[in-house]
């Protein structure tokens, strides 16, 4: 059985910021304490709230200014997933709603799969879900998702509807997601993405291939994510 290892500190208190930022605790223009100050309150060294300041600032939670501190921003109108942090996290707290148009199920991979498969992904199959991801109402996001069957066990009886995929798997299985791959190309909406989407047939959509890596050895996880990007843009920090 291969184990995970536990969630780093730095994301910790990522989620605790992030959490705090999306309740209103700290409001735009706010002041986050500084970096001693969340040493001391957390028990944390310089390097590991660095990092969580540093991941915040990356999903454009807050602004970094020399010599002042961590200043929290207003969450801009695009979408942040390009990073690895997650629809939900990009979000936070704007009305993002998801409904589950596929049950999550164990299966075999389908043939000719996106992205080549290692023999014990092969040999485990996968979890297969569909989703539709709604922001203010408007169907952004039709999701479909393959994790490998790797000790997960009783993730197809969990709750996903209006659930973050990425925080199910932190807080029951303490997986994170550590980075990825992606393919990213724009190609015209067939009558099932239209039809979930509520576009005109044959509008381009986006179109993204990933590949995450997980704290897990040898479990990756895998979306086919078609965006309506007709409303709100993509955006990426570098």
């Amino acid at each position: 059985m291969v184990i995970p290892k536990t969630i780093p500190q730095y994301r910790k208190l990522y989620e605790i910021l992030r959490k705090h930022i999306s309740e209103g605790v700290y409001k735009e223009g706010d002041l986050l304490p500084s970096e001693n100050e969340l040493c001391q309150l957390y028990g944390m060294t310089r390097p590991t709230v660095r990092q969580s300041l540093s991941t915040l600032a990356n999903d454009g939670y807050i602004i970094k200014h020399q010599g002042k501190g961590s200043i929290v921003h207003h969450l801009p109108r695009e979408i942040g997933i390009l990073s690895v942090s997650g629809t939900t996290s990009a979000l936070g707290d704007r009305n993002l709603k998801t409904r589950i148009t596929v049950k999550p199920i164990l299966m075999k991979w389908p043939p000719d799969f996106m992205f080549p498969l290692t023999e014990l992904e092969k040999e485990s199959g996968c979890i297969y879900m569909e989703r539709v991801r709604y922001l203010d109402d408007v169907p952004i996001f039709y999701d479909i998702s393959f994790i490998a069957s790797i000790n997960l066990p009783r993730i197809t009886s969990r709750q996903f509807e209006n659930r973050s995929l990425f925080q199910i798997l932190r807080d029951h299985y303490h997986i994170e997601i550590k980075g990825g791959v992606q393919r990213i190309k724009a190609i015209p909406a067939n009558t099932k993405i239209s039809r979930l989407l509520q576009m005109k047939k044959e509008q381009p959509v986006l179109h993204l291939e990933r590949k995450l890596e997980t704290n897990n050895p040898g479990l990756f996880l895998y979306s086919s994510i078609f965006c309506n990007t007709e409303k709100y843009s993509i955006f990426g920090r570098f």
